[in-house]
């Protein structure tokens, strides 16, 4: 029986749930038949009034109730659809009942999730069932990690072939953070033994990559004359999410290395960042202490629309390989939300109508949208330019 639904977003009473039904209302093609999910109707009804009054098509959009919680149900919401999005994080906390649902009905799966351990666990748990129905459980579909993925392969793919690849990513924002964002990084800070558990599982199970090689070296503090900037290493998951579409597509080369930063103008600051972030780490150890830093920023609150507007991101790559060098950059505008907001839409539409390659199980946005994600995104003002070519006279 066919699936009644193109999409279903759900967790669309959230915060960056909103943000993108609001997208899709404006946005999805008008043959796209999606809905609503959470588990609250009348909050659900809310959020389509509310979409309503701008979109007035959206008038009898699908509301389809179903609780993080419930197998059951989360199953039933993805054997009716091609692809579910979910917006309900901490996903290590709600998130693994619906990628098994998905996994089980062959049911296509993205998420905004930045969580390196639920990732990983994912894999652990439920790839091998969606390699078996043809599932592609997509996770990091938003600021983690898609202009990164996507970014890297766009530099890779203006380097010679076959040859040893090398990729420094700079990232750059002053955009701030939402309730939900801030308490998922802080239940990964006090989960540091987990993690590295899971990645252990992880490695222990998936195969590497035949006759090549992925380096991800952590890297230091470094002055980026180019840039003219200090680089600061960025232990963030976009590495890893790399490094596996590096691992899964032949064209990063036989050897492929990249480094992750964060790029500032001042030494100073860049040194403050580290102890604020390592005092927040201290911090979340303590069950009290992480208790009242998650008071101060509930989930569901986060930035307004002026704060949003004055938000702007970047990051320049910098590629090397086969005697030639090239910088690029991607760059938009608030990457928190409503770029990530179009991030996770255009990413399920991708999966759920453009001509893709034939991939299943976890896969990354690289290797399994690729390029026709990239075009979406441009076409949706996600800037993708290349900055810089040469070969090694050009000092890049």
């Amino acid at each position: 029986m066919p699936a009644s639904h193109d999409l279903v977003l759900f967790g669309a009473t959230g915060f960056t749930g909103r943000l993108t039904a609001r997208y899709l209302a404006q946005n999805a093609p008008g043959d796209c038949r999606w809905a609503l999910a959470g588990r609250n109707r009348a909050k659900l009804a809310a959020v389509r009034e509310e979409l309503t009054a701008s979109f007035p098509h959206c008038a009898d959009l699908p509301l389809l109730e179903a609780d993080a919680a419930d197998p059951a149900a989360l199953r039933a919401l993805a054997a009716d659809t091609k692809v579910v999005i979910t917006t309900v994080g901490p996903y290590l906390r709600h998130g693994e009942p619906l990628v098994a649902a998905c996994a089980e009905t062959g049911t296509d799966y993205v998420d905004l999730s930045g969580e390196p351990e639920f990732v990983d666990r994912m894999y652990v748990r439920h790839d091998a069932t969606a390699r078996r129905t043809g599932a592609r459980l997509v996770h990091a579909c938003g600021f983690d990690s898609v202009p990164h993925d996507l970014g890297v392969l766009f530099t890779v793919g203006l380097l010679p072939e076959g040859v040893p690849l090398s990729v420094d990513g700079y990232v750059w924002s002053n955009a701030t953070f939402s309730g939900g964002t801030f308490a998922s990084a802080l239940g990964a800070f006090s989960r540091g033994p987990q993690m590295l558990q899971a990645a252990r599982e992880r490695r222990r199970a998936e195969a590497r990559p035949a006759g090549r090689r992925v380096s991800l070296p952590l890297g230091s503090v470094r002055r980026q004359g180019l840039l003219g900037a200090w680089a600061v290493p960025l232990p963030t998951i976009d590495t890893q999410i790399v490094g596996r579409s590096a691992a899964a597509l032949e064209r990063y080369g036989p050897h492929f290395t990249y480094r992750h930063a964060v790029r500032t103008r001042s030494l100073p600051l860049a040194l403050g960042g580290i102890a604020g972030v390592a005092g927040l780490v201290g911090l979340a150890q303590i069950p009290p202490a992480r208790r009242w830093l998650s008071s101060r920023l509930a989930p569901g609150e986060g930035p307004d629309e002026a704060r949003r507007a004055r938000s702007r991101f970047s990051v320049r790559f910098l590629g090397e390989g086969g005697g030639r060098r090239v910088a690029t950059e991607v760059r938009g505008g608030d990457p928190g939300y409503d770029e990530t907001a179009k991030m996770l839409a255009e990413s399920a539409l991708s999966l759920a109508f453009d001509d893709l390659p034939a991939t299943s199980g976890q896969v990354t946005t690289a290797q399994a949208m690729g390029s026709a994600l990239t075009a979406r995104l441009r076409k949706a003002g996600l800037q993708f330019r290349v900055t810089h070519t040469g070969g090694p006279e050009a000092g890049i």
